[in-house]
């Protein structure tokens, strides 16, 4: 008898009685993974495996709605697809196999991890992970700071450090020379009301007086600052995007080093910044 797939109902049994988020026996689809999803605000590959019986049979992937493309069979246990798409700022990715006559074998959802950045500095590691579902204006434009090739903090200076405060960095280079955004640079909106708090290890961004003027430059809280909350419309704080979950010691002892007042011209000086330079050598999304 063919191993061809059918739906008919025969003798008054319905063949073969499938629904998603099954699996096991004689399924033909009993499984679905992918081991590089991640979040980056940007299109990008996802792989598939899939798992099951008959898989030697046609199938049809969809991942958010979007078609994928189905690798030619060469096992009947297994099969893969890619899958290019926007992972959304929730992380999540529905998976809808089909028969190639659109009955549904399989659904799933997929859960990207947080996202995760390996800042590299001349005094230690700092991993930071990033809440793309609270503010996701926010690590969008982060992560495309992050993944430029060469990533743009490479080289950039934490140039502001206030014991008892804050350490601000991402936007100058050696000699405090600010260093050239892209030209498609521009403020993102405020994301201040995400719930998420100015606590000690909390990753903000910085901005001038203005709210919505955050380009690239970003700060660690050293304590729990809640001055810089939102409370109003007229105090709208600083928005929050992620925390430290490795590192703060790193953070802290940037705390402990001498800082002075960089003057470059007579209306042009910088306050705190460090007399040896702290610098990031790599920013990388690690996660």
């Amino acid at each position: 008898m063919s191993r061809t797939w059918s739906y008919a109902v025969a003798a008054g049994a319905l063949l073969l009685a499938l629904v998603g988020c099954g699996g096991g026996g004689n399924d033909p689809v009993t499984g679905v993974s992918a081991s590089n999803l991640h979040y980056t605000g940007a299109l990008g590959a996802v792989n598939l495996d899939i798992s099951g019986n008959a898989l030697d049979n046609p199938i049809k992937v969809t991942a958010n709605k979007t078609a994928c493309t189905v690798a030619t069979a060469t096992s009947a246990s297994a099969r893969t697809a890619l899958c290019i798409i926007t992972v959304p700022s929730n992380r999540k990715v529905d998976i809808v196999v089909t028969s190639n006559s659109d009955y549904v074998l399989y659904t799933t959802t997929l859960i990207a991890p947080a996202p995760q950045i390996t800042l590299k500095t001349t005094l230690g590691d700092v991993v930071m992970e990033l809440d793309s579902d609270a503010a996701p204006i926010t690590v969008k434009n982060f992560l495309t700071y992050v993944n430029k090739s060469p990533s743009f903090y490479n080289g950039t200076l934490f140039h502001r450090v206030i014991p008892g405060f804050m350490a601000q960095g991402g936007g100058f280079t050696m000699g405090m020379n600010e260093k050239t955004l892209p030209v498609t640079a521009t403020g993102i909106t405020l994301e201040s009301q995400n719930g998420l708090l100015n606590v000690r290890g909390a990753l903000a961004m910085a901005r001038t007086s203005e709210p919505n003027t955050a380009k690239a430059q970003f700060f660690v809280n050293l304590v729990d600052n809640a001055f810089l909350n939102y409370e109003s419309a007229s105090k709208p704080g600083y928005a929050v995007f992620g925390k430290v979950i490795s590192g703060m010691d790193v953070v802290d002892l940037m705390a402990t080093k001498a800082t002075h007042t960089v003057v470059i011209s007579p209306l042009v000086k910088y306050e705190n910044v460090p007399l040896t330079d702290i610098t990031i050598t790599s920013a990388s999304q690690t996660q």
